[in-house]
Formats: C-alpha cells, sequence, structure tokens
C-alpha cells in the first residue's frame, strides 16, 4: 500500500500519506459542498466564522491545529482536541434562517469526518489510483478513530465499511439541503479571496488567476459530486465538466507518483511562506486546505444575508479613520456590524496564537466579553444587540475605557509566560506574528514593560493610533 505502515507511531498512517497528496485539495474542497449543504453547518459558518475577512490567517489556523492532530505524540493530540472542544463548545446561535447551530452538533460533526472519508475514497478512484477495499476500510477506521477523540461517540457512523454506505446514501437524499452556501462554493469559488502574502504585490495578475481558475474549478467540483447529491439539490453538470474533472484528478495523480517533493505539501508550504525563517513547521494538509479556504470564504459570504449599500464601506476604499477602524479591525466577520462573535473571534485568535490552558482561555474571553458589553452598552443605542458602523461613528470619539483596560492586563498576563513582568521579543512575536509571512516589526529595543504593552494596545484597540503590528492580529488576512 505504499509506506503507510511506516508511520505507526501514529493512529492515522494511512489519512496521514493521502493527505500528502496533491489531489487531496481537490477532496477537501469537494467535501466542503457536501458540509456545507447540512443546514445547522451553514448556519454555523454564516454567523461565526472569519473566512470572509480573514482567509489565510484562518488557513494558517487550521493548519497548525491540523498538524497536532496528526502528531505522533499522543499529548499533542489530546492538547489540541481538549482545545478545539473548547473552542466548539462556544459556537452556539441561530442561522440568518432560524436554524440553530452548535460546534459540539454531533451530526454535524460526524457530516465532517464522514464527507472527508468519501470525498477521499473518491480522489483516489478518480485519479486512477483507487484505494481497495481493505485499504478503504483501514482509512475509514481512522476517521471513525479520529472522531471518537473528540469525545464523540463514534457509532454515530456505522461500526462497519458496509453499512456506511447505505448511511451516506441516506444523509445525501434526505438531510441536505440546496443552500446558498452549496451555490457559492461551486459557482463563486476563489471570488474576491485576497492573494496569500507571497504574492500580495501581484494583485492584477492573483485577479488574473481566480477569474480562470474559480469556473473551471466549479465544473470540476460539480462533476465529482455524488449523483444522488446532484438529482436532489438540482445541480447540473455543464458540457465537458467530467473531462475536466477527469484531468483535475489524473493531473494530481500523476504530478504525486511523478514529482513527489514538488507536488507535496510541505514544499507548497514553503512556496507561500515567502520570508519563512524555517521555525515553523508546515502541515501535511496544507496544500489541501490552502484550496479549501476559498471555497469557505465563499460559502460565509453566501451564506450570508447581502448588505445594503450604506451599510458599510468598501474595504479598499480610504475612508476616515473611525469608519476604517470598524471595517478592519471589529467587524471580523464581515456582515456590516460589530457584535460579539466579531470580538469572540479576536479572542479566539489570542488564544489560538500562544496555545492557552483552559483557565488562561476562559479569562481572555472573558476579557473580551466584557469589552463587548462595554461597548454595546455605550454604543448599541437602538437596542437590536449589534453596533452599527453609523452608531460607531457617531460615538466612538467618547468610549468609556475601563473594560477595556482589563482586556490589556489580560492580554499582558497571557503574553508574558515567563512572568518576568516584560515581554520579551520572543513572546511579542508569539502573539503577534503574520499567518504564512513571520516578517514582523519587533518591539523597541528593551523588552516591553507592562506600562508600554498598555499604552500600545489602548491607543490600537480604541482606534486612536495605527500599530502595524497590532493589524497583523486584527486585519491580516
Amino acid at each position: 500500500m505504499s509506506d503507510a505502515t511506516l508511520t505507526d507511531t501514529t493512529p492515522y498512517p494511512l489519512l496521514r500519506e493521502l493527505s500528502n497528496e496533491l489531489g487531496w485539495g481537490l477532496a477537501v474542497v469537494r467535501a466542503a459542498v457536501l458540509q456545507a449543504a447540512l443546514p445547522q453547518i451553514a448556519a454555523a459558518l454564516a454567523d461565526q466564522s472569519t473566512f470572509v475577512t480573514h482567509p489565510w490567517r484562518r488557513l494558517h489556523n487550521t493548519m497548525a491545529s491540523v498538524e497536532r492532530l496528526l502528531d505522533e505524540d499522543a499529548a499533542v493530540r489530546e492538547r489540541e482536541v481538549a482545545r478545539l472542544n473548547r473552542l466548539h463548545a462556544r459556537i452556539t446561535g441561530a442561522g440568518p434562517n432560524g436554524t440553530s447551530y452548535s460546534g459540539l452538533d454531533p451530526e454535524g460533526r460526524a457530516w465532517v469526518i464522514a464527507t472527508l472519508f468519501e470525498s477521499s475514497v473518491t480522489m483516489r478512484r478518480n485519479s486512477g489510483r483507487a484505494l481497495d477495499w481493505s485499504a478503504q476500510e483501514q482509512l475509514y477506521a481512522e476517521f471513525r478513530r479520529l472522531l471518537a477523540a473528540f469525545g464523540d461517540d463514534a457509532s454515530v457512523l456505522p461500526e462497519q465499511l458496509s453499512r456506511f454506505w447505505p448511511y451516506y446514501q441516506q444523509m445525501l437524499s434526505e438531510r441536505l439541503e440546496h443552500t446558498d452556501a452549496v451555490d457559492a462554493v461551486l459557482y463563486r469559488l476563489l471570488d474576491a479571496v485576497p492573494p496569500p502574502p507571497v504574492l500580495r504585490d501581484q494583485r492584477t495578475a492573483w485577479a488574473a488567476v481566480r477569474s480562470i481558475a474559480g469556473p473551471v474549478a466549479a465544473r470540476v467540483t460539480v462533476a465529482s459530486l455524488p449523483p444522488t447529491f446532484r438529482e436532489r439539490v438540482r445541480i447540473d453538470s455543464p458540457v465537458l465538466s467530467d473531462a475536466l474533472m477527469v484531468g483535475a484528478y489524473r493531473g494530481s495523480g500523476l504530478a504525486t507518483l511523478a514529482l513527489p517533493v514538488l507536488s507535496n505539501p510541505w514544499t507548497l508550504a514553503s512556496v507561500m511562506d515567502g520570508d519563512g525563517d524555517g521555525d515553523q513547521s508546515a502541515s501535511p494538509l496544507f496544500g489541501a486546505l490552502l484550496r479549501g479556504a476559498s471555497a469557505f470564504t465563499s460559502v460565509v459570504r453566501a451564506a450570508r444575508p447581502a448588505q445594503p449599500a450604506a451599510s458599510g464601506p468598501n474595504r479598499d476604499a480610504e475612508p476616515w479613520p473611525a469608519q476604517r477602524f470598524f471595517v478592519n479591525v471589529l467587524d471580523q466577520t464581515g456582515d456590516g456590524t460589530v457584535s460579539w462573535p466579531d470580538l469572540a473571534a479576536l479572542a479566539r485568535e489570542v488564544a489560538s496564537r500562544l496555545d492557552l490552558d483552559a483557565d488562561r482561555e476562559t479569562e481572555v474571553y472573558d476579557a473580551f466579553h466584557g469589552w463587548w458589553r462595554e461597548l454595546s452598552a455605550a454604543l448599541d443605542t437602538d437596542g437590536d444587540g449589534v453596533v452599527s458602523l453609523q452608531e460607531y461613528v457617531a460615538g466612538s470619539a467618547n468610549l468609556p475605557a475601563p473594560a477595556l483596560v482589563r482586556l490589556a492586563d489580560v492580554l499582558f498576563e497571557v503574553t508574558d509566560v515567563d512572568g518576568s513582568g516584560t515581554i520579551s521579543a520572543q513572546e511579542y512575536r508569539k502573539l503577534l506574528h503574520t499567518g504564512f509571512s513571520h516578517e514582523l516589526p519587533g518591539p523597541p529595543g528593551a523588552d516591553l514593560t507592562k506600562s508600554a504593552f498598555t499604552t500600545e494596545f489602548m491607543h490600537f484597540m480604541a482606534g486612536r493610533r495605527p500599530s502595524t503590528a497590532w493589524e497583523r492580529l486584527t486585519t491580516d488576512s
């Protein structure tokens, strides 16, 4: 079966092997369509995802997470599972159409695993290197093991592979819906996704690539979807889509066989990280999820109701300071308003970068929530539970600050890992480094004192003074 058995120190040897293949990116995008068709997943994406505004930042965090999930060290895997479960436990609510969701929903989590397994099998079959039944059983067992590692009841997925396929067909024909999110993945793939760091000086070229790659990706993905699903949601496969799909999968398979070094996601990570300094290893799933990120960006944008033109500024324009700060910093989810999910996204970013334990993580969330209560009490003049751009611009000059000061204190404490009373360049970098590009304007020559750190943070988060370093945390795509 290749060298999968050589990595017997991990419970997911075959999954690790497949995730290193170029074609697995096609499988992830395909799975994204099927996941977005489950109502509760689409609702969660619409309400709380930041892929719209910060796709590459979210992708980098996903890379780090998945790498830890597949690590050979059991302690690393267990710590990451616990962190993700805490994160998902905070994701609850109701989407725009009233569909309730929870990050711990058993059906949704099982469906994510199911789609990734089936899409991986399909990827290998379409690439001309089909997994035999024994290998499929091994891969299925690994995916169920991954589900169980999160504390979920693995029996949500049938134990035997032979019984998985009837379950899968039933989900395709009975539970899935043709949501706006599905259309977004298929027909607006790569739409408006900012260029990755290494291409940020080539925006015109990036736009040209998007205009060609989008329609091709849509046809390839549509042709690869299960016929039962296409029939249920009434999606037709355009002319020549089958040929494009076969070419894409076969081409990726040949690239993996003929040019394993160049097509390996580790190499692609190095290419993406234009100024990497080698202190961070790329995830084995980097290449796959890089392509999948563009799909999810469009998923969330489509699932969210369109905002009137007057409700928010053009992100590429140069509006006056309060307006720009609202758009680029506070509105993390990109829906034209600020609410708790926006500040929760910042709390999640801090906790992820610092890899905090449960107690410290709770402190960070509580501090951000305190700041949200302070903002909403001062600015939500119509009592609708969100702060609009107009409300922020009208009241931002006279905002209270006690909760923001408390947030600065908490961030200093969790960043000062060694308890020295100052923040070193290394600690500063860990909090504020950007996703795929490691360059970061460092702090002053001396370590940052609490007073200096708080002043810098307060001036930026109150919208009074730009900060290149803090923008890496809050505005970097």
